[in-house]
């Protein structure tokens, strides 16, 4: 597959990173970390307008009739800074969703910013994402409910809660709603690589500015070898993911070559993103695990989506069974 990024693509990227830029970048996330959701919610609002929370929305719903591929551009970018909330449920999913079944009443609100929007889709994703700061759904199979949130349980990213969810109001049932899990799962495989990315030039700077010995020690070679272990991974996953986008995209793909190649994508992410946590920690030490320091932000967050969307396991099960 020769697939490459245009200049729309690249402009796209450029103005969620500008978004994000002017907020504060990663004090977004502190931020929100410390109860703070003014500036987070701030940059939602800046996204509808911008049209990115619409990528997967025809024009004529008010959305910008883009696809996957311009998606996962805005969400590596936007994992990039670590931006906290439902990013995937609201900039992804639910937009998708609620556009594919004729919900404009409940997709207004998501497109111009109003309102975050989460879900539950089990057996892949049985719980929430802040669920207090966003409109709740539940998908079970084809049909879409109106969700009552639970307990907000903590993880292990300060800047991420989840809760079940209880089925509401039955608001239609439609096999669209089925491509919940594969959006979901894209998504957040395209932010992984975002964090994964951002982790490493952490590392790579620290590297390069941190002495031992009278020399930089991105100079010694175990050094070398942990940050470019770390640069093979994003490298060997990105095209993955690009290539899971262009087949959700394709009308020629089967849907089961689809499955499989976005729950690929999705481990490969994964796992880069976690190989990027432990390599850069290793560089770092221990500072890079203080909560003063931005690389506690990537990592812990890293951890918590490792298994958001469907666990490795649970992907190479289905690739197991596409086979």
């Amino acid at each position: 597959m020769d697939f490459q990024l245009d200049s729309t693509h690249h402009d796209l990227a450029d103005a969620a990173a500008a978004i994000t830029s002017r907020a504060g970048g990663i004090a977004v996330a502190r931020a929100w970390s410390d109860g703070d959701r003014t500036r987070g919610l701030g940059v939602y609002r800046q996204l509808a307008e911008a049209g990115i929370t619409g990528l997967l929305v025809d024009d004529d719903l008010g959305g910008s009739g883009a696809g996957a591929v311009e998606a996962i551009v805005a969400l590596e970018t936007l994992g990039r800074c670590a931006l906290p909330g439902p990013v995937v449920e609201t900039l992804v999913v639910m937009p998708a969703v609620l556009a594919g079944v004729g919900l404009a009443d409940r997709l207004e609100p998501v497109l111009s910013g109003d309102r975050l929007a989460t879900c539950a889709v089990p057996p892949s994703t049985p719980r929430a994402a802040n669920a207090d700061s966003a409109d709740v759904y539940l998908i079970d199979g084809s049909a879409l409910y109106q969700g009552t949130a639970g307990e907000l349980l903590s993880t292990v990213d300060p800047t991420r809660t989840v809760s079940p969810v209880t089925p509401g109001e039955l608001l239609v049932d439609d096999e669209i709603v089925r491509a919940a899990t594969d959006l979901g799962a894209l998504g957040t495989a395209a932010y992984s690589i975002g964090l994964a990315s951002a982790m490493l030039d952490i590392g790579a700077e620290y590297a390069k500015a941190r002495h031992q010995f009278g020399r930089a020690i991105g100079s010694f070679q175990a050094v070398k070898h942990h940050l470019a272990d770390v640069a093979i991974a994003i490298e060997m996953a990105r095209p993955l993911v690009w290539g899971a986008a262009v087949g959700f995209d394709s009308d020629e793909s089967a849907p089961a070559d689809v499955e499989r190649d976005i729950s690929a994508a999705k481990v490969a992410a994964a796992s880069a993103a976690d190989l990027a946590a432990r390599n850069c920690l290793q560089v770092l030490g221990a500072i890079g695990y203080t909560a003063e320091h931005d690389l506690s932000l990537f990592l812990t967050k890293a951890r918590a989506l490792r298994s958001a969307w469907g666990t490795p396991d649970w992907h190479r099960a289905r690739i197991l069974e596409s086979l």
